[in-house]
C-alpha cells in the first residue's frame, strides 16, 4: 500500500504513528510538510526532532513540490491535515480514497457571524468532494461539527493524537506514587484562557477549606502566569500549591509518574489535549473537562478516569475529593488509565488499525472495528 500523509509540518505528536505507518506499509510511506514550522511552535520546543528520510518538504523547490503532488495523486490512500487544498483537488476530483484529519471546527459554538462564516467556508470547500472522502476525528466533537453542515455523514472514524508511549513496570510506577506523604495533584499546560489554569487554584481553595490533605503542582508558563500567582497568594494557598514553570517533556513525565491525580481543565478551544494521553500512560487518576476533544474518546467515566462538566467546579471538587479520600479507587483508576494507553490508544495500535481500515475500504469490505480507534465516530 502506498500511503501519503500531508500536513503543515512534522512534529513530536506525529512522529510515533508516522514511523509505525512507514514500517507497516513496507516503507511505501511519505510524510509531506507544506510549510516551515512557525516561530510560536519553535519557541515551544517543536521542530527539534530529527526528520526521517520519508519526510519531504513541498516548499523547498518547484521540483520537490511537483514530486509531492505526484505522490499525493498516485498514492493508494492520502491523509491530509493542514495543507493548501489546491494540493488535493486533482486527487479528490478523481474520487481516490482520501482521509481528512481534523479536530473540531466550531470551537466557539454554533451561532453568530464566526460560526456562519466557517460553516459556509467549509461547506463550499468540501461538499463537491465527498466521494471516497472520509474523516479521521482528532476530537470527539469533530464528527458532530462536520455533520452539522452535512459533511462526512456516516464516514467519520475515531482517531486522535498519539504521543510517545512509555512502557512502565506497574509495581515500580505505583510504588513511586505510594511514597507521596500527601495526595499529589498535578496540572500541566500553557497558562492561557482555553486551558483555564485558574481552575486548579479555585479547586485547591475548596479542598483546603474542606480540610483535605493534598499537594498541588502547576507546570507551565504563559500570559496568565501573573494572575494565577496572585490568586495563590491572595487565597493563602502557598503551602498547598506550587508553580514550577515550564520544563522539558522528560521532566514533565517525571512529575506525572509521581502524581496521584491529574487535572485536565481545558474548554472547547482544546482540540485534543495530548497531556491526557501522557498522564493516563503515567498511571494518574485523571479528572478531565467534558469540553476538550480527547476525554470522551479516552475515558470511561468512573473506570479509567473521571469526566466532569466543563465549568462545574462543584462536580470537579466532588470527584477530586473522592479520589483523595479513597486511595484504593485512585490506584485502580490509575491502573486502568495506564492500560488504556498501553493496550488501546497508542501509535502502534493506531497504525495497525488504520491500515486495516484502509484495506477494507479499498476492497469494499465490511468495516473492521466496532469500538476504539478507527471505529465509527458518532
Amino acid at each position: 500500500m502506498k500511503l501519503v500523509f500531508v500536513t503543515n509540518y512534522y512534529n513530536h505528536h506525529q512522529a510515533p504513528v508516522a514511523q509505525e505507518m512507514y514500517e507497516l506499509t513496507g516503507h511505501s510511506y511519505a510524510f509531506i510538510e507544506t510549510r516551515f514550522i512557525s516561530a510560536e511552535r519553535l519557541s515551544m520546543g517543536w521542530g527539534r526532532e530529527e526528520k526521517p528520510a520519508y519526510v519531504l518538504q513541498s516548499y523547498n523547490s518547484r521540483e520537490e513540490k511537483r514530486r509531492c503532488l505526484e505522490l499525493i495523486y498516485q498514492a493508494d490512500v492520502v491523509i491530509w491535515g493542514s495543507c493548501p487544498f489546491s494540493m488535493l483537488r486533482r486527487r479528490l476530483r478523481a474520487g481516490r480514497l482520501t482521509f481528512a484529519y481534523s479536530e473540531r471546527i466550531f470551537k466557539q459554538g454554533f451561532s453568530g457571524v464566526p460560526f456562519w462564516g466557517r460553516a459556509i467556508k467549509y461547506f463550499l470547500k468540501l461538499a463537491p468532494y465527498q466521494k471516497n472522502h472520509f474523516l479521521l476525528c482528532a476530537s470527539s466533537y469533530a464528527a458532530g461539527d462536520y455533520n452539522r453542515i452535512a459533511l462526512f455523514r456516516g464516514r467519520c472514524f475515531k482517531w486522535g493524537y498519539f504521543p510517545p508511549l512509555v512502557s512502565y513496570n506497574p509495581e515500580e510506577l505505583f510504588a513511586c506514587k505510594a511514597k507521596n506523604k500527601k495526595t499529589s495533584i498535578l496540572w500541566v499546560g500553557r497558562l492561557i484562557d482555553v486551558k483555564h489554569p485558574e481552575v486548579p487554584v479555585l479547586l485547591a481553595e475548596r479542598l483546603s477549606h474542606s480540610g483535605l490533605d493534598f499537594q498541588m503542582k502547576i507546570l507551565g508558563s504563559g500570559e496568565l502566569e501573573p494572575q494565577v500567582k496572585s490568586m495563590i497568594e491572595e487565597k493563602a494557598l502557598s503551602s498547598h500549591v506550587e508553580m514550577l514553570g515550564a520544563m522539558p517533556p522528560q521532566a514533565v513525565r517525571q512529575h506525572m509518574e509521581r502524581a496521584d491525580i491529574f487535572l485536565f481543565t481545558s474548554d472547547s478551544g482544546e482540540g485534543w489535549g495530548a497531556v491526557l494521553n501522557e498522564s493516563m500512560n503515567s498511571g494518574c487518576a485523571v479528572v478531565a473537562s467534558s469540553a476538550a476533544g480527547a476525554p470522551a474518546f479516552l475515558i470511561r467515566d468512573g473506570d479509567n478516569g473521571f469526566i466532569y462538566e466543563s465549568g462545574n467546579l462543584e462536580e470537579l471538587f466532588s470527584k477530586v475529593s473522592s479520589l483523595i479520600v479513597q486511595p484504593d479507587m485512585r490506584r485502580n483508576m490509575g491502573v486502568q488509565a495506564c492500560h488504556t494507553i498501553s493496550d488501546e490508544w497508542n501509535a502502534s495500535v493506531a497504525a495497525k488499525r488504520v491500515i486495516k481500515l484502509f484495506d477494507a475500504l479499498l476492497q469494499n469490505g465490511p468495516l473492521p472495528f466496532s469500538e476504539g480507534i478507527c471505529s465509527v465516530a458518532k
